[in-house]
């Protein structure tokens, strides 16, 4: 099906251009979110019509968008899970538990401006897109951890693959081989091989 764009759709086209698309994408996508008109010669003549109004409006919606990608650009949200001593999650991140963290920090945003292609399944640092309009996308960062002690460590850049007991029992076995390690140790008498006999 053939359809006129009312606005830029990512990966498809900018506002005003005619394309084509599948019948179940347009039906029950684009012409039900009224980001697109049926592409007849009667919608094409009613889209000239609207055209100034249309990108008015859209330039008004991208300014407010802007304003509020910039509040939230680079910002860090954490999100608090259980998960393994290897830091794999029992469960996942999912774009509703992005949507909570914002909400908690008085920022709305919906479901389908969260450009997230699968949850998140592991402890650390995650980068997020934001699309809070068609042409207007803001870069978040959502910090996955097993309590606020972890996420500052993650967020400082600390190494957390390795639980703590582990390095400090790596640091105390260094320390106990430096002990048994004399460097001051001569080696003046060194074995010589015994000659071999002829049998």
């Amino acid at each position: 099906m053939e359809v006129i764009l009312l606005e830029r759709v990512a990966k498809l086209g900018q506002m005003g251009e005619v394309v084509r698309v599948k019948d179940g994408f347009a039906r029950n996508f684009l012409l039900k979110r009224g980001k697109a008109l049926r592409a007849t010669s009667d919608n094409r003549a009613r889209f000239e019509g609207m055209k100034a109004e249309l990108e008015a409006r859209n330039l008004k919606a991208k300014g407010e968008a802007t304003r509020v990608a910039e509040k939230i650009d680079g910002r860090n949200v954490v999100v608090l899970r259980q998960a393994s001593e290897t830091g794999q999650l029992f469960g996942s991140v999912s774009v509703r538990d992005i949507i909570a963290s914002f909400e908690t920090d008085g920022v709305t945003i919906s479901r389908s401006q969260v450009l997230l292609d699968a949850p998140i399944k592991s402890i650390g640092k995650h980068s997020i897109a934001i699309a809070v309009h068609p042409e207007v996308e803001a870069a978040v960062t959502v910090t996955v951890a097993r309590s606020a002690d972890e996420a500052e460590r993650i967020n400082r850049g600390e190494d957390i693959s390795t639980r703590q007991e582990d390095q400090d029992a790596a640091a105390e076995a260094l320390a106990a081989a430096g002990e048994f390690f004399d460097p001051e140790a001569r080696h003046d008498e060194e074995p010589q091989p015994e000659p071999a006999t002829e049998k």
